[in-house]
């Protein structure tokens, strides 16, 4: 656990109580605050009471008339679509507003550093697609070659249920806008940027707010290195802010399918071949072709902007190399589950978008698509240059005809449910083919998460294997 310092002796109101809300309760505790807890759910109260935290409403008036400041869990509106009524009464007395993240800033370092021979480290991973995957491949590069680390944040543990650091370690943290768009502190040692597409649009009131709130963690930290994708005009704008001149090494920039020229210090994949730049010159190559767990063009960026975190905390190419090919890859994100009579198996329940639907539909030849779902704004229209792989599209979910209507130029099944889906791509997909789930949709109108989705999907494949 990581201690929160600078509130001892404060009452400090903490609004939500779930994973985040919890740990952030009870480093406040460690870190000698007093902390008081709310949750709109009464359930969640109970539960808070059962754990001995002190549950304090905050809607009544008065509430924060002793509060030093509130810490909001990331999953609860602060400005947009409406601030939480909480929220709003807190600015109207004053208070500040916070979140774990801002804590853990805050609290990361301490006196017992000054006796460490390196000081940790945070790097810090943000942007659309590809950030899970990014952060748990920083993660397996560094414990792979030998290097103490933590992952955390929105992936792994909560930034303050993580142990307090040793000599050298780095602490890599996955940070979805909700995250960064509000903590008062942002101090990563490294910063990656993935790439940008539409999503979380109601929360952050627009594509330039939820850029915004991913710029934050630039912009307010001033990383030492930033690792920025620029395959889309906000990472090069992004890339083109932080750098003080061409030859700037302070940010890397990353790319899949176009190769980075420049005096710069650039990464990127083409035609399945990392390749790593400094001063124009090539200086690494890695043939990605063959690493089983990051397969496409996608996870060839995510490998880029993996590489180029740990070559920036001195990590060698060898070394990185060797860790990626013993990378295992992430339940539901391009996850080969099983291999059968040549046809293989591959659950992306994380694609809940067009865009990262379509990458995995550009990694993958011969594909039997099971998708569908919860529509998200947007239509399906961005998926279609992108088809030309799949054969056959069996579609799922509630208003799964409705979704199957706008694949245009394919053969769409409706099949509903999972179970028919599954035994109809599995009963008409031929050897050298991919069954592959990238739903393209949110999972809420058949399964509490993207991850109950995937799971169900590997659940049938293999009761048909068995």
């Amino acid at each position: 656990m990581i201690p929160v310092r600078g509130y001892e002796d404060k009452v400090v109101a903490v609004l939500g109580l779930g994973r985040s809300g919890r740990a952030t309760a009870r480093a406040l505790a460690a870190g000698e605050a007093r902390a008081v807890v709310w949750d709109d759910s009464p359930a969640a109260r109970d539960a808070a009471v059962a754990e001995g935290l002190e549950v304090r409403d905050l809607t009544k008036a008065g509430a924060f008339s002793d509060v030093a400041t509130l810490i909001t869990s990331p999953g609860i509106p602060h400005l947009y679509p409406a601030p939480h009524p909480v929220i709003a009464t807190a600015w109207d007395a004053g208070v500040p507003v916070d979140n774990d993240i801002g804590l853990f800033f805050r609290s990361f370092a301490t006196d017992d550093w000054e006796d460490f021979d390196i000081a940790p480290r945070v790097v810090a991973v943000t942007g659309s697609n590809g950030k899970s995957t990014t952060s748990a491949l920083i993660h397996h590069i560094l414990t792979h070659s030998g290097r103490r680390a933590q992952l955390a944040g929105n992936i792994g543990r909560g930034v303050l249920d993580i142990d307090p650091p040793e000599d050298g370690e780095v602490v890599v943290l996955e940070l979805s806008s909700y995250q960064t768009d509000l903590a008062r502190a942002l101090t990563p040692d490294v910063a990656v940027f993935t790439n940008l597409s539409p999503d979380h649009l109601d929360r952050h009131a627009g594509l330039g707010g939820y850029f915004a709130a991913k710029r934050r963690l630039f912009a307010e930290g001033g990383p030492d290195r930033a690792v920025v994708g620029v395959d889309e005009p906000e990472g090069r704008y992004l890339a083109n802010q932080l750098a003080e001149g061409p030859g700037d090494d302070r940010v890397i920039r990353v790319s899949s399918g176009q190769k980075l020229v420049g005096e710069g210090w650039t990464v990127f994949a083409r035609k399945g071949f990392l390749s790593e730049y400094r001063l124009g010159k090539q200086v690494a190559a890695i043939d990605l072709r063959g690493v089983v767990g990051l397969p496409g063009a996608h996870n060839h960026q995510n490998a880029c902007a993996a590489y180029a975190a740990c070559r920036s905390l001195g990590l060698g190419p060898k070394a990185i190399e060797a860790a990626l090919h013993s990378y295992p890859g992430l339940p539901h994100r391009s996850q080969r589950i099983a291999e059968a009579g040549g046809v293989f198996f591959v659950n992306d329940s994380k694609a809940t978008n067009v865009d990262s639907a379509a990458k995995a539909l550009q990694a993958f030849d011969g594909i039997r698509w099971i998708c569908g779902g919860l529509e998200k704004e947007g239509g399906l229209g961005g998926l279609l240059p992108y088809l030309a792989s799949v054969r056959k599209a069996y579609v799922i979910g509630r208003e799964a005809e409705g979704f199957a209507l706008q694949l245009k130029g394919i053969e769409a099944e409706v099949c509903t449910t999972m179970a028919r889906a599954v035994e109809r791509a599995m009963a008409e997909a031929e050897s050298g083919e991919t069954v592959l789930l990238a739903p393209a949709a949110a999972s809420f109108d058949q399964y509490d998460n993207f991850e109950k989705r995937g799971e169900d999907f590997v659940a049938e494949v293999k009761k048909r294997l068995a």
